[in-house]
């Protein structure tokens, strides 16, 4: 009996926490891609100028280099526009087998098991992805000055 209550608190509890996160919006994901693309943006600012402060570079250097910056870029964009179909496929793919998966543990597992299984499965995600968010959340890397000074021998 104390198992069975346990097991419904347990369950309760769990689906109260899913409850409170929500999906964040169209707009809401939109302003923040926005905000993203303007930080890596000035971002890359900084370093060229840090660059042109450490290097002592002429505005000649500045501009070839944010052409080549440019250009790599754009070479970066085609190449994950070109791998995207691959992607999905196999994306879509790991989505069958999971779901494969899945199909055989309910065949093995009681449903109490079954529904216990699922539960630890979505805490754990949740838990590693609290540790990605955490983890990118440290902050803007700083960038060191080049050391430029002439070494002695």
């Amino acid at each position: 009996m104390k198992k069975l209550v346990l097991a419904i608190a347990f369950i309760g509890i769990g689906s109260f926490a899913m409850a409170q996160q929500t999906a964040p919006t169209s707009q809401e994901r939109q302003a923040k891609r926005a905000e993203m693309k303007e930080k890596f943006q000035q971002r890359e600012q900084e370093h060229l100028a840090q660059m042109q402060k450490d290097l002592n570079l002429n505005q000649g250097q500045v501009d070839k280099i944010r052409a080549l910056q440019d250009r790599k870029k754009a070479e970066m964009k085609a190449e994950f526009e070109k791998n995207k179909g691959e992607r999905q496929a196999r994306m879509e793919q790991m989505k069958a087998k999971r779901a494969q998966r899945d199909a055989e543990m309910k065949q093995i597992l009681t449903p109490q098991q079954y529904d216990k299984w699922q539960a630890d499965r979505k805490a754990k995600m949740e838990q590693r992805r609290m540790a990605m968010k955490e983890k990118g959340m440290k902050g803007p890397r700083m960038h060191k000055p080049m050391n430029t000074a002439p070494q002695a021998n």
